[in-house]
């Protein structure tokens, strides 16, 4: 049971830096002004989140999408301090808790109920 919530960490935690680092790609681009030639690493990331979520070991792909919402507001939070340089807040965190224990309540609760 233990392996199977380290991996599917691993694999969330992997769709969602690539998620991230492919839509930052086109943020820089579209606001910040840059070369079309940033889409190309971006969209190449945005294909390996997808890839990455399919190898989510649940028994319906909306249920690996929700559950991967929690996983998403946490990196997303640590995407905004380790690479952008802004500080999350008292309410990020907060908001990023909750976020992650409905995540838990949808993975550990189908694990249990099935």
């Amino acid at each position: 049971m233990i392996q199977f919530y380290s991996i599917t960490t691993a694999i969330y935690l992997g769709a969602a830096l690539a998620e991230i680092a492919g839509c930052f790609t086109f943020w820089v681009w579209l606001r910040q002004d840059k070369s079309g030639w940033w889409l190309i690493p971006g969209l190449l990331s945005l294909a390996l989140f997808a890839y990455l979520l399919t190898r989510i070991d649940v028994s319906a792909a909306g249920r690996a999408y929700a559950a991967y919402g929690g996983i998403y507001i946490v990196t997303s939070l640590g995407w905004l301090w380790l690479a952008e340089g802004v500080r999350p807040n008292g309410w990020d965190l907060t908001g990023a808790a909750l976020a992650i224990a409905g995540a838990l309540v949808i993975l550990v609760g189908t694990r249990v109920t099935q």
